[in-house]
């Protein structure tokens, strides 16, 4: 499991050439300091060189993190006078119908190494406190584990339980593991930027996360030995622990070299899963979009009629009833939703006809959650549409906010630079 933040700078690991305004320092490339091409560099090389020597998207990443966080967070919060009905042992879905489930699906949660209530109890509020540590980027590693170990065994021990928004929550808390989440907008990112100080936290929560490990490995074995249907998480678990370990110990005993090629490791990592992040995003998108297309209501431009009309998704029944005896409305909004979702994988390499439809999808997201009463849902998509969104505009939104916060103060008044290196331009950028 991870414990010791590896994105930012410490004693252990010093940091690297150049520093980002409002993050973490960022490693410059052997042989161009300023971001820029070498001159006689090939196409191939300047290929590798952008996808290893920084991680990309910093600031998707960070509203990716805090979005899904925030998003879970609030489904928690809001379930909590329910949440023995919904994944307790209140619920329908009794403990044994979720042993048969999970023998047979080989799903993970934690939920059902016991029917106590004290241990359900525990492992909800691991998943609201882990929820809140990876909305700050407290020590984002760990965090981004344990958020994932609490959506994992909430969701898979209750199936039925969602709206389709718990699907792709369920995907992204795997994937913002692998990610560099907390470059920026997170307490390791200020941290950071306060310079190299020895970390004493990282190395007891590794510890104590261990203990945690071997204690639950144990459990779910019967046997002292990896057993079960879940041997091959536990090895995973295991691996991501030892790993930050060793993270650990090349920061502080091993050659530069060694950190760097460990750090390229990571960089490369982080940029893989936010290209699977964005190619989720797409999937969804288009398999949606087509699979309307098949449809008659669809096609006659009536579908979003029907929904409007049921009790069970009005929230504000004078609303969707002005909307749904409008035929125009209805027509314009059943074929809108089509053609963007449809032609939005198609405009990635057009900045500008992306943002737009962008801005079309999170407002058609933000429509869903007013008049069909899906909040979560839409919070979710609108979390995953983030990934898209440029970074100029991020940035824009992040010195606006630093300026609301009382007290704050501006980077040149904290005696900071506010230079930042180019990064090579990309699909988030």
């Amino acid at each position: 499991m991870s414990t010791y933040d590896h994105d930012g700078p410490t004693a252990d690991h010093p940091a690297p050439a150049t520093r980002a305004a409002d993050g973490p320092t960022t490693p410059a490339p052997q042989g161009s300091p300023s971001g820029a091409p070498d001159a006689g560099e090939t196409r191939a090389a300047r290929a590798v060189r952008m996808v290893s020597a920084a991680a990309l998207g910093p600031y998707q990443s960070a509203v990716v993190r805090i979005g899904f966080a925030a998003t879970w967070l609030f489904f928690l919060l809001r379930e909590l006078p329910h949440r023995r009905e919904l994944y307790g042992p209140d619920g329908p879905w009794s403990w044994d119908l979720g042993n048969r489930l999970v023998s047979g699906n080989h799903a993970f949660t934690a939920l059902l190494w016991s029917d106590s209530t004290l241990w359900f109890e525990f492992v909800y509020a691991l998943a609201i406190v882990s929820s809140v540590l990876l909305l700050l980027g407290w020590r984002t590693r760990t965090a981004s584990v344990v958020f994932m170990i609490g959506v994992l065994s909430l969701q898979n021990r209750s199936v039925f339980m969602g709206d389709g928004g718990d699907n792709v929550i369920h995907l992204m808390a795997i994937y913002l593991v692998f990610t560099r989440c907390a470059q920026v907008w997170s307490l390791d990112a200020r941290r950071a930027a306060r310079g190299p100080v020895r970390d004493r936290v990282g190395p007891v929560l590794w510890a104590v996360c261990g203990l945690g490990l071997a204690a639950a490995t144990w459990r779910t074995s019967g046997s002292g030995v990896f057993g079960g249907g879940e041997w091959w998480l536990w090895v995973v678990f295991w691996g991501a622990w030892a790993v930050q370990g060793l993270w650990w110990a090349v920061g502080r005993f091993a050659a530069a070299d060694a950190r760097a090629l460990l750090d390229v490791i990571a960089n490369l990592v982080h940029n893989v899963a936010m290209v699977v992040i964005m190619a989720e995003v797409c999937l969804v998108y288009a398999t949606a979009g087509w699979y309307k297309i098949q449809g008659s209501r669809w096609q006659d431009g009536t579908a979003l009629f029907y929904p409007l009309k049921l009790d069970y998704f009005s929230p504000w029944p004078e609303l969707s009833s002005l909307l749904g005896t409008s035929g125009v409305i209805v027509m314009l909004l059943t074929y809108g939703t089509v053609m963007v979702q449809v032609a939005f994988p198609f405009t990635l390499f057009n900045r500008r006809v992306k943002n737009v439809l962008l801005v079309a999808m999170m407002l058609e997201h933000a429509g869903i959650a007013v008049l069909l009463g899906l909040p979560f849902f839409s919070l979710a998509m609108i979390a995953a549409d983030a990934v898209f969104l440029p970074t100029s505009f991020l940035r824009r939104v992040g010195a606006l906010a630093g300026r609301l916060r009382p007290g704050a103060r501006l980077p040149e008044q904290r005696g900071q630079r506010v230079d930042e290196p180019e990064r090579p331009r990309t699909l988030v950028g």
